[in-house]
């Protein structure tokens, strides 16, 4: 039964994209071009819908609580009408901050807020959950990278999850996802027929944070659990740093994450620069795995040392281009 499932999973991918692709003019879809954009064509969006279906149809099947599944698809489909009609971030922000507060009721016999304590732990998980899925979307930026990464990130935490015989409907949950990412890849990559849109992005991150907190009994598994997304959260924080130090308004539109930078000014193909974040991601990943039973400092150490690593990487290739430039 979980072979047809994990295969549906895949087919809703497939069809969405493939869906999008074929109605996106019609419906209003497209993405055009500007200054900021890393494609040159206008290009249908929103393709990720089928991975909401995916997501959708896996938990009904696996009767997760409605406190966790109907908030994050009403804000994937908020997400959808976003490609679409534009919506200003003032709108989506309180929506995704609600959905965060709603999903965490799954846990409320975990984290009581009967002190101070659980309180800011809750609030952080909160702030946690809705940074991950805009910062997932501001990620998604060149063909292949969003669907790359949430095959390699699910995959990781369905492996973590079967490792520490965790519950097997968020295993499952997560296998269902990156199936349904490897449907939609071949739509996206190398050349892109169609693009994930915030309606995929915005759910992977969504998704991906909230199991990050749901499965987590420990900080160690915490820790753990979010160097599944290293590439992600560390092209983040470096870029907010650079742009802080330039005096930059981080609310405004840009493309100077590391990713954009090895895509647009030194003109490596998107796939490759997708390739390689899905590479990295899986070679951190595993060796959090590895060494997960060696205790926090050891894990914390080997993402301290990998972190060091991207930064060095990231400055050398800005100087790089500022010398060229």
């Amino acid at each position: 039964m979980l072979i047809i499932l994990y295969f549906l999973a895949l087919i809703l991918g497939i069809i969405g994209a493939w869906s999008i692709n074929k109605l996106a003019f019609k419906w209003g879809l497209i993405d055009s071009p500007n200054d900021r954009s890393s494609h040159e064509r206008p290009t249908p969006k929103g393709g990720g819908i089928g991975i909401l279906a995916a997501f959708t149809f896996a938990s009904l099947f696996l009767k997760l609580s409605f406190t966790f599944w109907v908030p994050i698809a009403c804000i994937a489909l908020v997400s959808f009408f976003g490609d679409r009609l534009d919506l200003s971030p003032t709108l989506r922000l309180p929506l995704q901050f609600i959905a965060a507060i709603l999903v965490l009721l799954l846990i409320s016999d975990l984290w009581p807020l009967t002190s101070l304590y659980s309180f800011l732990l809750t609030v952080f998980f909160v702030v946690f959950i809705v940074a991950t899925a805009n910062w997932y979307n501001f990620m998604d930026g060149i063909n292949g990278i969003a669907g790359i990464t949430g095959i390699v990130g699910f995959g990781l935490l369905a492996a973590f999850n079967i490792l520490n015989v965790g519950d097997s409907q968020f295993t499952i949950l997560s296998i269902c996802i990156a199936f349904a990412c490897l449907g939609f890849l071949p739509f996206n990559i190398p050349k892109a027929k169609v693009f994930m849109g915030d309606v995929g992005s915005i759910l992977l991150g969504f998704v991906f944070a909230a199991i990050v907190v749901l499965i987590s009994k420990s900080f160690l598994d915490y820790v753990c659990l979010i160097g599944f997304l290293f590439p992600f959260y560390a092209d983040e924080f470096v870029t907010m740093a650079i742009r802080l130090k330039d005096s930059e308004n981080l609310l405004k539109p840009h493309r100077r994450h590391f990713y954009q930078i090895l895509a647009n000014e030194m003109g490596i193909a998107h796939w490759k620069v997708s390739m390689g974040y899905g590479i990295l991601q899986l070679i951190v990943g595993l060796s959090v795995l590895w060494l997960r039973n060696l205790g926090i400092y050891a894990v914390l150490s080997i993402l301290i040392i990998f972190f060091i690593g991207f930064i060095w990487v990231n400055y050398a290739f800005r100087i790089r281009i500022e010398k060229r430039g």
